[in-house]
């Protein structure tokens, strides 16, 4: 079963999921690229039709975020 959230199965190509390749190609503007993502999902969770799914996907950009800060 694909996990919408966490690991969507349309995210990965071979053995790499697009956050790790986005991480790579972004370098320092990574963490503005999370902030970002999780911006457009608290923007627009009423607007889709899944509310709780895209708070959910936000949630995640913001704990990826964290980790990124706690690393430093």
């Amino acid at each position: 079963m694909s996990d919408s959230v966490n690991h969507p199965a349309h995210y990965t190509g071979g053995d790499i999921e697009c956050i790790d390749a986005i991480k790579a190609a972004c370098g320092e503007h990574y963490e503005g690229y999370l902030q970002g993502n999780a911006m457009k999902y608290l923007w627009r969770y009423r607007l889709k039709g899944r509310p709780y799914e895209d708070l959910q996907k936000a949630a995640w950009y913001v704990a990826r975020l964290a980790e990124e800060v706690k690393g430093e």
